[in-house]
């Protein structure tokens, strides 16, 4: 076995010098074989170099032969008209409440269109009759009433001057103010109803006219349900006959309670019309800026 492997060593030597010769490459038993698989495997390693090479290259991103397709470009939009931002902020901001109407009016109960709160606690609703009742609005507007009613001499034993003057004053803000927190504090809570003016804030004049008056029959309830209002009538009807207390007794104090009651409705009503219409009086003649 020793001398077999002797000579098959001596005889591969042999023929590896033999190879030299063109002649004998033909000769040696499983050379070409060798060299070819060599070959092939050169000619597999040279592609994939030159695959590699072509999907890298920037003459390659044009062909789509030589890998997969590059990843599309995304178009200039420089030169494009895009939407004005400003109109669409004034779209916006249609139907959007402010704090105040006319830079004076207390507005802290109305909701700007289609937007839902949740409900107010009786300490928040307090604090909303406390806001309407004692703002420095509210003693120029009352003094405004009391002018008013003095001017009419609805209450003649209240006399005219400086002294009947300051008698209508005192009785019209302790109206009102008595008003306010029945109907937005005490009997919302009581009712479970939120006090506060949700705007409509789309449609024709009288579509929304009839929506901001039918307020004062129909609210929502702290849930989010509409209900009768009775924090609206059960309310102002309260404040009405509370006042019998401290006004003079007149000969029938019914028709001086209806009076009263009939007012302070009134006057919601017409708050309820400055709320809905405030938005678009604002966007159109102030441009948003109050």
């Amino acid at each position: 076995m020793h001398d077999r492997r002797i000579q098959s060593n001596k005889l591969f030597l042999a023929n590896w010098a033999k190879a030299a010769d063109t002649t004998a490459f033909m000769r040696v038993p499983g050379l070409p074989y060798r060299i070819a698989m060599l070959l092939g495997l050169l000619a597999v390693i040279s592609g994939l170099s030159a695959r590699v090479s072509a999907q890298t290259s920037p003459s390659a991103a044009s062909d789509p032969g030589q890998g997969p397709q590059p990843t599309e470009a995304k178009p200039d939009t420089s030169d494009i008209d895009m939407p004005d931002p400003k109109i669409e902020r004034k779209d916006e901001l249609r139907g959007q409440q402010t704090k105040r109407i006319l830079w004076v009016i207390p507005n802290y109960r109305a909701v700007s269109a289609d937007t839902y709160l949740a409900p107010q606690s009786f300490k928040e609703k307090f604090w909303l009759a406390t806001q309407d009742s004692f703002d420095y609005s509210a003693f120029i507007y009352e003094g405004m009433i009391a002018g008013i009613a003095m001017a009419g001499k609805s209450e003649p034993s209240f006399g005219q001057g400086a002294s009947g003057y300051g008698l209508y004053y005192a009785h019209v803000f302790a109206d009102g103010t008595i008003e306010n927190y029945l109907v937005e504090a005490i009997v919302p809570t009581i009712a479970r109803e939120d006090p506060r003016y949700y705007t409509l804030g789309h449609g024709g004049f009288f579509k929304r006219s009839g929506y901001a008056l039918s307020r004062l029959v129909v609210t929502r309830t702290d849930s989010g349900r509409s209900t009768f209002n009775f924090s609206e009538f059960v309310g102002a009807g309260a404040g009405a006959g509370i006042s019998n207390l401290y006004y003079p007794p007149p000969s029938n104090p019914w028709v001086k309670t209806y009076q009263r009651w009939g007012s302070q409705i009134a006057q919601d009503g017409l708050a309820n019309l400055a709320k809905e219409f405030w938005p678009d009086i604002n966007r159109v003649i102030f441009h948003n800026k109050y």
